[in-house]
């Protein structure tokens, strides 16, 4: 049986043996860097955080299923931890401080917990189903609770995303046209300054569920809205799926979604 009272403190647990890892290795002189088969960077800090989180779930919920982005996913089951041991691998390795460890929780059909970890930005964000979404600076105890943005019109509205890789042209260029500010804060961090309201807008073309798992439950519970640029759900049961990703502060969802049509 685990020693942690609720799934989130174990997830808390989670994040801080990854924080703990992925430091120790920023920056790293004798950091190995690969190529994957996508093309896309994999280092060696990526392969030994998934490895000991999965390592820390086989022990405490040896029942439970994993999703992570290096290694093979476990038999899905009832309750699966979906794992991005670092989202934002190219940051990381050319000692860009923008990257964070991302746990998720899904139960049945729904992802009922996220937790984003950046600690070379010193913050962690959280959220489970109806216990509010939080932010903490890791130096500081005290969290606080999110919420979005009050902005009501697109004119005024700040709107972040990674880069343009992927995006529609049109798309992208009529959403840019129609907002007063367009910034590429990136990967998580453009979605967790949406749940701080820092940000009303932020959306990607196409993401992998471990890139999005985490972030739906924070997002949710801040006071936003979610969905793919179609405007349906995201899927959370086909980790094969690489749907786009609106999250908006809600108000601006659907005019939003109107500059997103084919």
């Amino acid at each position: 049986m685990s020693q942690f009272h609720t799934d989130l403190e174990f997830a808390q647990h989670l994040a801080d043996q990854a924080d703990a890892i992925s430091l120790s290795r920023f920056n790293a002189r004798d950091l190995d860097v690969r190529q994957k088969p996508d093309l896309t960077p994999v280092s060696d800090a990526d392969l030994a955080v998934e490895t000991r989180l999965r390592e820390l779930i086989t022990v405490h919920h040896p029942d439970d299923s994993v999703i992570g982005e290096e290694f093979a996913h476990t038999t899905l089951g009832e309750r699966t931890w979906i794992i991005d041991p670092i989202d934002g691998t190219k940051n990381f390795v050319r000692g860009v401080p923008v990257w964070a460890t991302l746990i998720a929780l899904r139960e049945g059909n729904q992802i009922t917990l996220g937790v984003v970890s950046a600690p070379a930005l010193h913050r962690r964000w959280w959220a489970a189903q109806g216990q509010g979404a939080w932010v903490r600076e890791l130096a500081n105890e005290s969290p606080r609770r999110l919420h979005v943005s009050s902005v009501q019109k697109l004119v005024d509205a700040s709107f972040s995303f990674s880069d343009q890789i992927g995006w529609n042209p049109e798309q992208f260029t009529a959403v840019c046209a129609a907002t007063w500010r367009h910034r590429a804060y990136g990967d998580f961090w453009s979605h967790t300054l949406l749940s701080e309201g820092a940000v009303d807008l932020s959306a990607e073309p196409a993401l992998a569920l471990y890139d999005y798992a985490a972030l739906l439950p924070i997002v949710n519970e801040a006071g936003g809205v979610v969905s793919q640029f179609n405007g349906e759900t995201l899927p959370v049961l086909d980790h094969e799926a690489h749907p786009s990703l609106l999250c908006s502060n809600g108000s601006l969802h659907e005019e939003c979604l109107n500059l997103l049509k084919p």
